[in-house]
């Protein structure tokens, strides 16, 4: 049970890597007024959206690892220049399967003792927060396709099956 759960894990990090190369390269398309331009999202637009995204990676990481991750908020802009956002985002994504493939059933099985961003104590299973981690990717990355809707860019398909199906037919998963 815990090895089909480690080839889950490994198998959103690798789907997690190439939406997000789908998701910039249709964001790249944009100019930066537009990726900038105040819209209604919880993070105000499409480049506040990637930013947090990659807040909430690096946040759940430095929590999986141990280590405390000071942000200035779920809002903070991480990085004002689209072009330097992009390159954090494939290194992060890089690091993210790296980390996945290092995950073992003991670590797993554990309890992770953590603050949330508003200062509360929690107590979670860490297999359920590295699910959560995979899908709270998925719930932003959707908030910006949608916010793709709204300017001249079509937003790609992001649906897991269709980006996965050669992988998943290689690895015969």
């Amino acid at each position: 049970m815990v090895y089909d759960l480690l080839s889950h894990f490994q198998m959103l990090a690798t789907y997690n890597r190439l939406a997000n190369q789908r998701l910039y390269e249709a964001c790249a398309s944009l100019s930066d007024s537009e990726r900038q331009q105040i819209r209604p999202a919880f993070f105000k637009s499409i480049h506040g959206t990637l930013n947090h995204i990659l807040v909430g990676d690096r946040i759940w990481l430095g929590r999986f690892e141990g280590k405390d991750v000071p942000v200035g908020g779920l809002d903070v802009i991480l990085y004002d220049d689209f072009t330097a956002l992009h390159g954090a985002r494939i290194a992060e994504d890089a690091y993210i399967e790296e980390f996945v493939v290092g995950l073992g059933a003991e670590f797993l099985g554990q309890i992770l003792e953590y603050r949330n961003s508003q200062g509360t104590l929690h107590a979670d299973p860490i297999a359920l927060l590295i699910a959560h981690f995979f899908n709270h990717q998925t719930h932003h990355r959707g908030q910006v396709h949608d916010l793709l809707t709204q300017t001249t860019i079509a937003p790609p398909s992001l649906d897991m099956h269709r980006i996965m199906r050669s992988i998943l037919e290689a690895c015969h998963y």
